[in-house]
Order: structure tokens, then C-alpha cells, then sequence
């Protein structure tokens, strides 16, 4: 009876030692964040993202192999992960893929060791901030989609956000080589309200006619062999037919919704690779609505966002 007590009371010990230890190493390990850091907020977020494409293009020039098809990047401070329309598990070191080929990641610490150069990201110069998913930070490459981009909801989270996306697009590392135009209503200079870079990316337009017209009369074409990095970028992504961009600066347009055309054909001017951002209801393509709080619906993307970009400032 003795022994048996004993063993009782020994088994009741052994139970209260591994909850005890449970519960320290609960308490020792930091709770996950719910909250971005400031490094995530900040601008310094856009040079690490800005370097992981670069990279990302310079290994696939590398290795002779296509660039992915790439529609979002996340970043947490820890990671920075690329999201694939199409699942690629065989993914270039240093980067590591996860979720079934569906996520590409590595960590910005390999950013800065030593390693080869990047290239410039060319066929990724829209992606722009859409704004946080709890801690972290999410961007979406709006030449990804295939008609005009509508964002609905109040008016003041719609222009704010899209605000923020214009400026990003014109001042941020990543889109150092795509162009902006603002088209008719818009290129009054209330949109931006003095917050603009000065640049000679930034355009207005009458009307989205004379914006397409415009765009295609500067555009540079196929650069010629050997005339500069764009050079290697073409011949690296001309055979695919998954990245639009073809040796030519992309182009956002932007337009308020009741001065977009309605005709048929009229988007016929929109170059593969460039993007259309409407305020308001467009009547094909993404389909965005802003709330009141300031979340945003990303529609088809299914990307959780709960505070848009206009909200970061």
C-alpha cells in the first residue's frame, strides 16, 4: 500500500514538473507580433524588398531560367516571401520554397552577404504597397492584372490609398523605372496635394486616349543589343509569355472611374506590363473596396489586409 501511495504521489510530481515547464517555456518564448515594427512601416522596408527582386532577377539571369510569375511580396522583418501565381518548388538559392511551390522566401540577412550582384527588377517596378496584414507588409505587382484595377468605398480612404500607391510607385527603390500618368480630372494636382516626388516619370493626360497615345510614342521598344541591363532583362524574360514587361519602363495609368470609356476597344491601348488603377467601379478586372477603418478587400488576390497604405503615413 506504501509503494503504492509512493508511486501515486511521485506520478502527481512528475505531471506538476511538466506543466510547470510548459508553462515557463511558454512564458520565456515571444508572443508572435500582431503589430507591424517600425522597420516594416518604414521606407527601409521598400530597399530590402527592392534588393530581394533584384536578386531574385539577377539569379534567374544567372542561371538562364524564367523569371517567376510573381503577383505579391510579404515582408515581416524576418522574411521576405514572394507569392507565385503558379507553384515552382525548384527555387533559386538562396531562396527557399514553401506552401507547394506557391511561396518563395529567404531571409534579408542573405540579402547582404556577399554574393552576386542583383539586376534591375524591370518587370517588377508596379509593385507597390497595398498596406499591412497584421505584422506584415504586403505588395502586390499591378501589372498582374489582366483589365483596369477598381477601388471602391469612401471617398477619403480611396483617394488616400491611392495616393500613397501613385507616390510609392514614383519615389520607392522598386519602382525606380516605371511611370505614372494621371489622367484627366486627376492631373489637376489635387490627387497628390504637393506630396509627389519631382520627377519626370510623373504625367498628365486629357483623357486615357491621348495617355496611351503618349506612352506609346516615348516608349523605348526592344533596346538594342548590348545597350544597357534592360538589354539582359529583355532577352531574359522575351520567350515568356507568363512576364509581360518587354525591355520597356512600365506605366501606371490613373483615372477616375466616370471618365473611363466605356466603348469596347477602348483599353486596347494598354500595354501588357503596364496597369490601369480607376477610382471607382470599373467594369472588368481586380475589383478593390477600402473600409471605413481603413481594410481593404484585394477581391480575387484574397490577400487579408487590415490597414490600406493611405493608412501608414
Amino acid at each position: 500500500m506504501i509503494w503504492y501511495v509512493l508511486a501515486v504521489v511521485l506520478g502527481l510530481a512528475l505531471i506538476g514538473a511538466v506543466a510547470a515547464l510548459i508553462v515557463t517555456e511558454r512564458r520565456a518564448r515571444p508572443p508572435k507580433p500582431v503589430a507591424a515594427s517600425t522597420a516594416v512601416v518604414g521606407r527601409e522596408a521598400l530597399d530590402v524588398v527592392n534588393a530581394g527582386l533584384r536578386r531574385l532577377t539577377g539569379e534567374c539571369l544567372r542561371s538562364g531560367r524564367s523569371l517567376p510569375d510573381l503577383y505579391g511580396v510579404v515582408y515581416s522583418e524576418e522574411r521576405l516571401g514572394l507569392l507565385l501565381a503558379g507553384a515552382e518548388e525548384a527555387a533559386p538559392a538562396p531562396w527557399t520554397a514553401e506552401a507547394d511551390g506557391e511561396r518563395w522566401t529567404i531571409s534579408p540577412d542573405d540579402l547582404h552577404r556577399p554574393g552576386p550582384e542583383g539586376e534591375p527588377a524591370l518587370p517588377y517596378a508596379l509593385t507597390v504597397t497595398v498596406g499591412l496584414a497584421g505584422p506584415d507588409r504586403v505588395l502586390v505587382d499591378l501589372s498582374r492584372a489582366a483589365g483596369p484595377i477598381s477601388v471602391t468605398g469612401p471617398d477619403d480612404e480611396v483617394r488616400s490609398l491611392v495616393r500613397a500607391v501613385v507616390t510609392e510607385a514614383l519615389d520607392s527603390p522598386v519602382g525606380a523605372l516605371a511611370e505614372v500618368t494621371l489622367v484627366g480630372s486627376l492631373a489637376d494636382g489635387r490627387l497628390l496635394s504637393g506630396d509627389e516626388p519631382r520627377t519626370s516619370r510623373l504625367r498628365n493626360a486629357a483623357s486615357l486616349e491621348e495617355a496611351f497615345a503618349t506612352a506609346a510614342s516615348v516608349g523605348t521598344g526592344a533596346p538594342e543589343p548590348g545597350s544597357s541591363d534592360v538589354t539582359q532583362i529583355f532577352r531574359l524574360i522575351e520567350s515568356s509569355s507568363r512576364i509581360a514587361v518587354h525591355g520597356e519602363a512600365p506605366h501606371l495609368f490613373v483615372v477616375d472611374a466616370s471618365q473611363l470609356p466605356r466603348r469596347e476597344g477602348v483599353l486596347a491601348g494598354l500595354r501588357r506590363g503596364d496597369a490601369l488603377l480607376v477610382l471607382g467601379e470599373a467594369p472588368t478586372g481586380w475589383r478593390w473596396r477600402a473600409g471605413a477603418g481603413g481594410s481593404l478587400d484585394t477581391g480575387p488576390l484574397g490577400l487579408e489586409i487590415t490597414r490600406h497604405a493611405g493608412r501608414l503615413a
